[in-house]
């Protein structure tokens, strides 16, 4: 059985249904990272799962308990369920001691020897427990939030976009130190974001959302490799779509004969590769020929413009990241192969 079960969830806001039907289950221990584009329904998930609003239609069981549904509903302070919202929401008015405090009983005899604790399971040192939020960094801010909402002892923890605020080399490190400190304390977490590779790296399941409704679930390597439809493909990654003919075992495009992940007969169909799956060779070595009509050099890697000649003598477009050192300069003629097979798409 399923840690947390959700059950046909439905939310409406007057004529707009924010949520259309939601089944999700999470197993004990585990990080399901929840994506989708702006207004798909994420947030108002995550509220109905809190307890801040109440679900139309639908039920939401935690560990067998039932936390919604025909007539039930256990209000947000009755939920052992901690939240880390995305600005981290502390008391400017307290010290971090007391923020972190905030949710331990004040006549609780291990009070302060838990406050120690917490802040040194988020990584922070004592000192800090005497400062004022303002005095911290966005990072340090968020491991304050995660250690008051710990302080609690939730069964279920729930990240509004934590890391959105923060610089794309902090956001890496507390993703790792935020998963590493949920893992330790043995906490099943919900994660919201907006990030694709935030998701993928840090949970054991995703859900990709749309309108409402949820697209798909499933681990991370198998929604990135094989994806139920176009739009979680795209979703999730840079996708390189192409239209194809399915016979025996092989998808015939624009880049020759490809193995595909599901032998079917498709005289139309469309094929999913990854970037990484195609590389670049000098023209002798055979493939698909291509040239090189624009590069955009970012740093590590290059986004390179090629056209491939199709069955019908015009070019199709690409758009292929190779790293910068050796990357070939517009105007010069290349084979593209490929590797592993193609994800044939519903």
């Amino acid at each position: 059985m399923s840690f947390l079960e959700l059950s046909g969830l439905r939310k409406t806001y007057g004529p707009v249904a924010a949520l259309d039907g939601i089944d999700l289950a999470v197993a004990s221990g585990s990080r399901t990272a929840i994506v989708g584009p702006s207004g798909c329904g994420k947030t108002t998930l995550l509220r109905l799962i809190a307890g801040f609003e109440r679900p139309d239609a639908g039920s939401i069981e935690l560990d067998g308990a039932t936390l919604a549904g025909a007539g039930v509903f256990v209000p947000a302070y009755r939920r052992p369920i901690g939240l880390v919202a995305q600005d981290g929401a502390l008391f400017p008015h307290l010290s971090i001691a007391a923020n972190i405090g905030f949710g331990i009983a004040r006549d609780a005899p291990d009070r302060q020897a838990r406050i120690a604790e917490l802040i040194r399971l988020v990584g922070l040192d004592q000192a800090f427990l005497q400062r004022r939020p303002h005095q911290l960094s966005g990072g340090q801010q968020q491991r304050v939030a995660l250690a008051r909402a710990l302080a609690r002892k939730p069964r279920l923890m729930l990240l509004d976009e934590p890391f959105s605020a923060l610089d794309t080399g902090l956001r890496a490190a507390m993703r790792k130190t935020v998963a590493g400190v949920l893992e330790a304390a043995g906490v099943t977490t919900i994660l919201v974001t907006h990030d694709q590779e935030e998701a993928l790296s840090f949970a054991d399941q995703v859900a990709v959302m749309r309108a409402g409704a949820l697209m798909q679930a499933g681990a991370p390597r198998d929604l990135y490799l094989r994806p139920r439809n176009r739009m979680v493909a795209e979703f999730l990654g840079e996708a390189i779509i192409l239209p194809a003919r399915v016979a025996d075992g092989h998808a015939h495009c624009i880049l020759g004969a490809i193995p595909v992940d599901r032998d079917e007969q498709q005289q139309t169909a469309e094929i999913l590769l990854r970037p990484e799956q195609i590389g670049l060779e000098p023209d002798e070595t055979g493939g698909a020929s291509a040239v090189v009509t624009d590069s955009e050099f970012s740093g590590p890697t290059c986004t390179l413009t090629v056209e491939v000649a199709n069955d019908a003598g015009e070019a199709d477009t690409l758009v292929l990241r190779h790293p910068s050192a050796g990357a070939p300069q517009v105007g010069t003629r290349i084979r593209l192969t490929v590797s592993g097979s193609a994800h044939l798409l519903s």
